[in-house]
């Protein structure tokens, strides 16, 4: 598979309907999520970036993709690079004044996105329920292990894989296969719109995992669908799309 392959065909299979991003090239789509997390203070100035395989697995996109869009962002003064053993890409500490390619698809799909968490919002508070009482101990030793992950996750990057595991786990977990399927797809394509995230932004969010697992250890059915919808819809504030004006 080409790593440089365009977002849109990335999604094709997961979407037909995605929005402005399917027309931008994958390394600008890398290139404009660094930026937004910039312009919206979730990555500082002087702050690390993971390696380019940890942001190409968070991403979905190849890793020769990432190393282009970091060498695109340091010709913009985003980003700068260091050598030696405490080396790597970090955000520049004099930040330029205009944002990068990218950003404007970005901006352009707001309503699309907020529809989709409405959509995986309705259809994870199902999934919760239908969970509550067919999850498995398995299931539940997943999904604790899952929030133990997130609790020490490192990073972004290292979050996000556990995130998305933990939302397969319970969309698993209902016994549903068809629903499963059609959660995987409709979280795919909300996942091609998330930015990195301060940690300590994350780990809070985790705490309603923990929630959430309580919920369905106590088979407690109608807790179970509304933490898991709330969780979801809370996106709607907390992506890129709520938190400010974009």
């Amino acid at each position: 598979m080409d790593p440089d392959r365009t977002r849109s065909e990335t999604i094709d299979l997961s979407s037909p309907t995605l929005g402005a991003i399917r027309r931008t090239s994958a390394v600008d789509t890398v290139r404009a999520r660094i930026w937004l997390a910039v312009h919206l203070g979730m990555l500082s100035p002087g702050q690390k970036l993971p390696s380019p395989e940890e942001t190409a697995h968070a991403f979905d996109v190849g890793e020769m993709t990432v190393r282009r869009a970091y060498r695109a962002l340091v010709d913009e003064g985003l980003v700068i690079r260091h050598r030696g053993h405490s080396g790597g890409t970090f955000i520049a500490e004099s930040l330029p004044a205009t944002r990068g390619a990218g950003v404007a698809a970005y901006q352009a799909d707001v309503n699309h996105v907020h529809g989709l968490i409405d959509q995986r919002a309705t259809l994870e508070a199902g999934l919760a329920t239908l969970a509550s009482s067919r999850r498995s101990e398995q299931n539940l030793a997943a999904l604790a292990g899952l929030v133990d992950r997130m609790r020490i996750a490192s990073d972004w990057a290292e979050y996000r894989d556990a995130d998305a595991k933990f939302h397969a786990e319970l969309a698993s977990a209902s016994g549903v296969a068809a629903a499963a399927a059609l959660h995987h797809r409709i979280s795919h394509e909300l996942y091609s719109y998330f930015i990195p995230y301060r940690i300590d932004y994350l780990r809070a969010s985790n705490d309603e995992h923990a929630a959430l697992v309580d919920a369905l250890t106590t088979q407690d059915a109608a807790l179970s669908g509304r933490l898991a919808f709330d969780h979801v819809a809370h996106l709607h504030q907390s992506m890129y799309v709520g938190l400010t004006s974009t």
